[in-house]
């Protein structure tokens, strides 16, 4: 299954109404349509300049991590309504020491695709390989500098040299695996002019899809400069030249061609709250669902789940206005 093709479908297709129908009626005959996001650990090895990691109020409220069991437990609950799993959503997954099983699991339910988030800085060649044993189909790395010195700036206590040493893994394995590195770069207005020198520092057999986003206000984080009005100039001329530059090594590039205004909305996200579930040790998509006793479909029942998803089709957009605040990424397939 390939998510980037759905992500075009999702913003080729315009009708909102078309969408709910379809989510409707994919709920109503027991289908895959969640995008489950699990973070299995509370806890990260890094303190990114732009996390809220680096908010120590907000630290102190991430605890625990799941015990197997309740893995169990919880893939029983949803994995066979999960359309991908997100393995990483807030913290760093590689710290949970069953990761391969986690991976394992969603395998065993057959969720079509399943996707790990991290920051690739406690990832070895065996750790890699055993993951895509168990049946991983991609990695999503978060990115913060492409030089050296931008990068462990930005992204404290971090490694360059572990990071790069990663990649270095990820093109040797391709050549006998089939899966997906997928970069996800957060820029401000320190950090993006660098981007014109991306493939100067990353081959581009290493990794297959680039996502350039901008900073979010995600907590009181120590960098705190979200301001991009100085970059909005040039920013379409050098989105221009890296998406040449993607093409040019058979990368796929998700990204805006102008800088998001956050007055305007994303018709394309007006599905997101209704298709994605976080998991943690300290939440269950949403607020009441007794998960350990309940199963998926008698708390969606019991919310009339079925019948918001169907009354949205008649609603307005206006009425649907997404509260994600999600970015709409164009997606170039080469």
């Amino acid at each position: 299954m390939n998510i980037y093709k759905l992500l075009q479908l999702n913003r080729k297709i315009k009708s909102h109404r078309i969408k709910f129908l379809g989510l409707y009626l994919l709920h109503k005959f027991n289908k895959r349509y969640l995008a489950v996001n699990l973070d299995p650990v509370m806890a990260c090895n890094l303190r990114c300049k732009m996390c809220y990691f680096t908010d120590a109020d907000y630290v102190k409220t991430l605890k625990g991590q799941f015990k197997e069991e309740e893995l169990q437990r919880v893939a029983k609950t949803i994995f066979n309504r999960a359309l991908k799993l997100q393995i990483g959503c807030g913290t760093e997954p590689t710290l949970y020491k069953k990761l391969p099983e986690l991976v394992a699991l969603g395998k065993r339910y057959n969720v079509p695709y399943i996707s790990l988030t991290t920051n690739a800085n406690l990832l070895t060649e065996e750790k890699i390989e055993t993951l895509l044993k168990a049946g991983l189909n991609e990695f999503t790395i978060s990115l913060h500098g492409v030089t050296k010195a931008s990068y462990e700036g930005f992204m404290k206590k971090s490694s360059y040299e572990k990071f790069h040493n990663a990649f270095k893994a990820f093109a040797k394995l391709k050549a006998h695996y089939n899966f997906k590195v997928r970069i996800n770069y957060t820029f401000n207005k320190d950090n993006f002019y660098e981007l014109q020198e991306f493939f100067q520092h990353f081959d581009g057999k290493s990794f297959d899809i680039l996502q350039v986003r901008p900073i979010q206000k995600i907590g009181n984080t120590e960098y705190n400069d979200f301001d991009l009005e100085s970059l909005r100039t040039d920013y379409p001329k050098i989105i221009k030249q890296i998406r040449h530059n993607c093409k040019k090594n058979n990368v796929t590039l998700l990204a805006s061609d102008i800088i998001p205004n956050k007055n305007i909305s994303n018709d394309s996200s007006l599905i997101f709250d209704y298709t994605f579930c976080y998991v943690s040790p300290q939440k269950f998509w949403k607020e009441g669902f007794n998960w350990q006793t309940e199963t998926f479909n008698q708390y969606s029942k019991k919310i009339g789940w079925s019948k918001t998803l169907f009354s949205n089709i008649f609603k307005s957009k206006t009425a649907l206005k997404s509260r994600s605040n999600r970015l709409n990424y164009e997606v170039e397939f080469n």
